[in-house]
């Protein structure tokens, strides 16, 4: 029986090859888009695009109301027990031993079962959510949309897309509790390529035609990727179920302590932490589309399009590696902080998620210290390239620009609150939802005085966006710092993983220098020149910040070697 400190290394393992396959996903599933969009988005007005950003909103909405909350509650039944597996290992005799072992094998069933059981409530949430929705957002949808070509068609594809992709849950939660990342980065990877396909097909298809087929491309592509991972999820989990002793249905739960479930089904603990969380999911999705929200609200189908592109190419890299980072992240966190209660977990679990959470602020500081001079200077020029003349403007340009100094504070909330969300309580996060129903607030009226008020359009939305992330940031810190005390544990201190003094002037004269130049061609020499810009001002950045970059290759490779010789994924 593996002790604590070989748990917390496999457990670092697995992560780390999870993260790995995550990123993976996204780079291959954005590759899709990218080419796919590259081919429709000289066929695409910004108003049809605009619609497409609000039927992705719609299909977001009803599939972050009726899952996450569930999720991040799963989350916090780990598979392994600390406590259990060292009282086994403690043991002398060899039939208590045996007891013990059966134990644990009991307790894991057990709780693999409830996680099951669990994952079913999204299936009960989503059905009646999608169908409200689909009604309402049909009856109150503005005219210029609800003319659109095959409107009310698309929506309810988009609609039943939701309810099949709510289907793979079961099958989700079994493959992030076992960390079989493998087998979901096969599945996730399918399900995008048959998106991009559906959508790029229909679209070239429609065009050599001569048909309009407005936002139906969109709402197809919906309906084929649910349906792949649905399946893929089925054929790859359903074939090797025989090897566990839990079933993929719900079904009654034989623990000794039948009183801590409901119906005999659900654990009393996660269905309480679902509820708590569940508020604050809603509020959270209120923050972290209320921009799309507001737009869709106040603003014209041609500057929601132009801000969907500006997202779409602006947030790509949060998209690749930030969320990949995040969830992997929130499920290590939720293995080191909830392997049993604070006076049994092994005393370096808490020191080692907040050693794990200071690397990747580190990094997220030094990507930051790269894109804050570079984004503005070279996010324009690819996209005068990539997008053609109809995208070619000034408002687009400005826009992507002032989009990427929104995206070092996607990176920074992400992270911390993925170890919000694993170390809080229920108590916690209820005060955590009152708080992030001020930053709601907050983020409306700061909204409304910049895009109205103050007529900035799109720019205003994100200016307000920064605004509240950084209000959101500095309470995970405080809160993370909290945490940390109540435990006995070092305080997290920003100089920790703010880039050194000498970075940090590095990245004030870059950006004042190539903020200058504005102007630019795309010409071949030009682009030449800029490459070299961006090479050496990063190889500037790497050479100032050479002592942790090595150190962190020195860790990747000791990862690697347990990863290879003793951690197991799958």
């Amino acid at each position: 029986m593996p002790q604590p400190d070989q748990d917390v290394g496999n457990i670092l393992a697995s992560s780390a090859t999870g993260t790995t396959l995550l990123i993976a996903v996204q780079v291959a599933s954005k590759l899709f888009t990218f080419v796919s969009n590259q081919l429709i988005l000289r066929n695409l007005h910004p108003e049809t695009l605009g619609i497409a950003a609000q039927l992705e909103l719609y299909s977001i909405s009803i599939l972050y109301f009726s899952r996450e909350s569930v999720r991040i509650a799963i989350q916090r039944q780990p598979l392994r027990c600390a406590g259990h597996a060292g009282a086994v290992s403690e043991e002398g005799g060899g039939h208590t031993q045996i007891d013990k072992a059966s134990e644990v094998t009991d307790v894991q069933l057990v709780a693999s079962q409830s996680v099951v059981n669990m994952s079913y409530l999204s299936l009960g949430l989503g059905i009646p959510l999608a169908v409200v929705s689909a009604l309402s957002y049909i009856q109150v949808a503005p005219q210029d949309v609800s003319r659109a070509e095959f409107y009310r068609l698309s929506v309810l594809i988009t609609t039943l897309a939701s309810v099949i992709e709510l289907c793979s849950e079961p099958f989700f939660a079994v493959v992030q509790q076992h960390m079989l990342y493998k087998k979901r980065a096969v599945v996730e990877m399918t399900a995008s390529f048959a998106k991009s396909a559906a959508v790029c097909g229909s679209v070239v298809w429609a065009a050599q035609a001569g048909r309009n087929i407005g936002i139906l491309p969109f709402a197809l592509g919906h309906l084929c990727y649910a349906i792949t991972l649905t399946c893929g999820y089925a054929v790859s989990l359903l074939s090797s179920a025989t090897q566990w002793s839990f079933s993929l249905l719900p079904k009654l739960i034989n623990a000794r302590d039948n009183s801590s479930y409901i119906v005999g089904r659900f654990p009393r603990r996660l269905v309480s932490l679902c509820a708590a969380i569940f508020l604050q999911s809603v509020l959270k999705h209120l923050l972290t589309q209320g921009d799309s929200m507001m737009l869709a609200a106040m603003a014209s189908l041609q500057d929601q399009g132009i801000y969907s592109l500006a997202s779409n190419y602006g947030g790509l890299i949060a998209r690749i590696v930030f969320q990949p980072i995040e969830e992997s992240s929130r499920a290590l966190f939720s293995s080191l902080l909830n392997s049993g209660k604070s006076r049994e977990r092994s005393p370096n679990t808490l020191g080692t998620a907040r050693a794990h959470l200071i690397n990747i602020l580190r990094v997220y500081g030094l990507f930051s210290a790269l894109v804050v001079p570079l984004g503005p200077y070279m996010v324009p020029r690819a996209l005068h390239i990539l997008g053609g003349r109809k995208w070619a403007s000034s408002e687009v340009n400005s826009l992507l620009a002032l989009y990427c100094y929104y995206i070092p504070f996607l990176a920074f909330n992400g992270i911390m609150e993925a170890f919000v969300s694993s170390a809080a309580s229920a108590s916690d996060l209820r005060r955590q939802a009152r708080w992030m129903g001020i930053f709601s607030a907050c983020l409306a009226l700061a909204a409304y005085l910049l895009l109205i008020i103050g007529d900035l359009g799109a720019r205003g939305l994100v200016w307000a966006n920064i605004f509240n992330m950084g209000i959101r940031i500095t309470w995970s810190l405080l809160f993370i710092r909290s945490y940390l005390c109540r435990n006995d544990h070092t305080l997290l201190a920003p100089n920790e993983f703010i880039p050194r003094p000498l970075t940090l002037i590095s990245v004030i004269i870059a950006s004042v220098t190539l903020a200058r130049h504005e102007q630019f061609d795309t010409d071949f020499h030009n682009i030449i020149k800029d490459l070299a810009i961006c090479t050496g001002y990063t190889l500037l950045v790497m050479f100032l910040e050479r002592r942790f970059l090595l150190a962190q290759i020195s860790q990747g490779r000791q990862m690697i070697r347990r990863i290879k010789f003793g951690g197991k994924t799958e």
